[in-house]
């Protein structure tokens, strides 16, 4: 495999809500976008989508060349891959599905175009074994929702995909502005699910256990940790949080009360009765707020934050 040739025609196939954002990210990096999906009125959703989105593109800045002018649809997969650079594949989560489908990729295209799987939930080295010629050319590009706005991609290669596939896939992720996570080791749920899978486990128990409302447990997560959250990750954070001893010092004081908290962690069955409760709450958090309404509130101030980021990594 080449990895010199530039990446500018993407297919995209899938165009539910994570089809439909890197749609949207693609067109606003000037890339020339070809979606399918077999679904009734794809194509009419996939636009309003693009359109819905682009104001908040256009806030966080176009490239040369972007527009919603450059999203071709069709409903004919080969038609769609036909002369593209890479692949992004939205498909059900079905091993079954994914492997046909891949079968089918292998046949149609030049043995250079990158297979890049937007797959939270299966491995690379399953999906692949549906590419019989060339399976080292798939990979894992997991983003994480939604991908117009939030930059993370996570790279997972299978027991037979290349580190020239790898290599070419992380350049390309950067210089369209991602932010590229390289997983060495295929794992479920990869990494940004695993982490939010821990907290939500004991944001669940705490509530169900009555020691906090969803509102106070929300308020607890988005106006204390969350907020240092989104601005550095927590190992950086600890060893701010060592003081000038950094990393060092924080493993001598914390050490001791954090692994001794680690053993109060709870593992909360999700009984309907729980569910309930965890259902109430929320709903008793969100009070008359409307999930557009939520939405809004939480892309605007995301769009905030990814604002004042940029402008911090562009003086580094």
């Amino acid at each position: 495999m080449t990895d010199t040739k530039p990446i500018r025609r993407i297919a995209i196939i899938g165009t539910g809500v994570i089809g439909a954002s890197w749609s949207a990210l693609y067109l606003a990096k000037g890339l020339q976008v070809v979606a399918t999906d077999v679904a009734p009125n794809a194509e009419a959703a996939l636009r309003k989508f693009v359109e819905t989105a682009w104001p908040a593109l256009e806030r966080l800045g176009l490239s040369p060349g972007a527009s919603q002018s450059n999203l071709k649809f069709t409903a004919a997969l080969a038609q769609a891959v036909d002369g593209v650079d890479l692949v992004q594949e939205n498909g059900p989560e079905r091993i079954d599905f994914k492997q046909k489908l891949y079968g089918q990729l292998d046949e149609l295209l030049k043995p250079d175009v990158i297979i890049a799987s937007s797959s939270s939930g299966l491995t690379m080295s399953e999906i692949q074994k549906g590419a019989a010629a060339h399976p080292e050319r798939c990979v894992i590009a997991h983003p994480f929702n939604p991908p117009h706005l939030i930059p993370l991609v996570e790279i997972v290669g299978g027991a037979r995909t290349s580190e020239a596939t790898i290599r070419r896939v992380d350049e390309f992720y950067t210089s369209i502005g991602q932010r590229t996570v390289r997983v060495n080791k295929e794992m479920p749920g990869h990494v940004a699910n695993r982490l939010q899978a821990a907290l939500s486990r004991e944001v669940y128990y705490l509530v169900a256990e009555g020691v906090v409302s969803a509102a106070d447990v929300d308020t607890a997560l988005s106006w204390g940790p969350g907020l240092r959250w989104g601005v550095m990750g927590g190992m950086m954070l600890n060893h701010l949080g060592g003081g000038p001893g950094g990393i060092e010092h924080f493993f001598q004081q914390f050490t001791g009360p954090m692994t001794a908290w680690w053993k109060t962690l709870g593992s909360p069955v999700l009984t309907p009765e729980v569910q309930k409760k965890l259902i109430d709450s929320v709903h008793a958090e969100a009070g008359s707020r409307s999930i557009a309404e939520l939405e809004a509130e939480r892309d605007e101030v995301l769009l905030g934050l990814i604002e004042l980021r940029n402008k911090v990594a562009r003086k580094r």
